[in-house]
């Protein structure tokens, strides 16, 4: 697999180009969420075309429960614009309501190869850990992000580095395509404004925050602020450095990050100089980080919660992304059948 190419803010500032990414309405939004990939969102909006899309047709790989996909669609909606996109900036539209994904999702399905969808890294740990459900949509699942992707003939995807090998599968079926049918669609790149994006750490020093793993490790944007100061404080520490100017471990410098991120400078100064001095109360750490985290989450839970309450507004939401991803679609897929040769009449 070649490198995928990271496009860097100076050779991205054309405002006429277009950003495409989506999130899976599976569990709640977390801190490694909006550290990982919203907070840069948010940045594009102001800068690019974007499309941000709930990914309800892709977590039904999974066979979830779909009783509760209403409601998880809904949540997402509302913590991502609690957390600040802008449904009068970008396109926030649920991916069931693009009728025409469908349509070319089976167009690329006869420029993938079996080799290579089994190949896929995510779908080998999918089947691995789910042997029973080895399903057609899991083995496709890089085709239907193609479709995805291209269907607003977006040429920038802010994506980590878990999603590079999907990305680099959908400038192929874009390749076949082109090469096939004549151009019509642009090679997807990745872009952040980061060369690395931020990999929020989880509480108990190991992995990253995730909502597959270590619930009381990883802090959500629903976590009330008795919930918060607790996971905080269980966060792995020691006894302290023995000498000044110590190498702080894993853990340690996991604490340290987060405090970063969410914490004054002057505030991390303050115990970044008590560690380096081999002075430093981990119990004063954490009762510090844990009112910062509460001040960053709260504004951010309280926010969406009142829209969750909304359920009138969160259908204009939908509506008004379902109409606009739809425009685009229709446009681009009239450029596909034409150049497929699809159009009889």
């Amino acid at each position: 697999m070649s490198e995928t190419t990271h496009i860097s803010p100076s050779n991205s500032s054309d405002t006429t180009a277009i950003v495409m990414s989506g999130i899976r309405p599976t569990g709640y939004l977390h801190l490694g969420n909006y550290f990982g990939a919203i907070r840069n969102y948010i940045k594009m909006q102001d800068e690019f075309t974007c499309y941000f899309m709930v990914a309800d047709l892709h977590s039904l790989t999974t066979h979830p429960d779909t009783k509760s996909l209403k409601a998880n669609v809904q949540r997402v909606l509302a913590e991502n614009i609690a957390c600040g996109l802008d449904p009068d900036k970008a396109c926030l539209y649920c991916q069931s309501h693009v009728y025409e994904t469908g349509e070319l999702y089976l167009y690329l399905n006869m420029l993938a190869y079996l080799g290579e969808l089994e190949k896929t890294v995510t779908f080998k740990e999918k089947a691995r850990q789910h042997p029973d459900n080895v399903n057609a949509g899991l083995l496709t699942y890089p085709v239907l992000q193609t479709a995805d992707i291209i269907m607003h003939r977006a040429s920038l995807v802010p994506v980590g580095k878990d999603q590079e090998q999907h990305l680099e599968m959908a400038r192929n079926f874009v390749k076949r395509f082109n090469h096939r049918y004549g151009e019509v669609f642009p090679e997807p790149q990745a872009f952040n404004y980061q060369q690395h994006l931020v990999k929020v750490p989880g509480l108990d020093g190991s992995g990253k925050m995730s909502k597959s793993e270590n619930d009381m490790a990883t802090l959500y944007f629903a976590d009330d602020d008795e919930l918060i100061r607790k996971k905080v404080m269980k966060a792995k520490t020691d006894s302290g450095p023995t000498a000044p100017n110590s190498i702080k471990p894993d853990y340690i410098e996991n604490i340290f990050l987060l405090m970063k991120l969410v914490s004054a400078s002057d505030v991390y100064e303050h115990y970044d100089k008590a560690f380096n001095e081999a002075n430093i109360r981990y119990g004063d750490l954490k009762k510090q980080l844990a009112e910062d985290m509460i001040r960053f989450i709260a504004p951010i839970r309280e926010k969406s919660t009142t829209i969750l309450t909304d359920e009138k507004y969160l259908k204009g939401i939908m509506e008004k992304g379902a109409e606009m991803a739809g425009e685009s679609a229709a446009k681009t897929m009239k450029l596909v059948r034409e150049a497929i040769g699809l159009n009889y009449y």
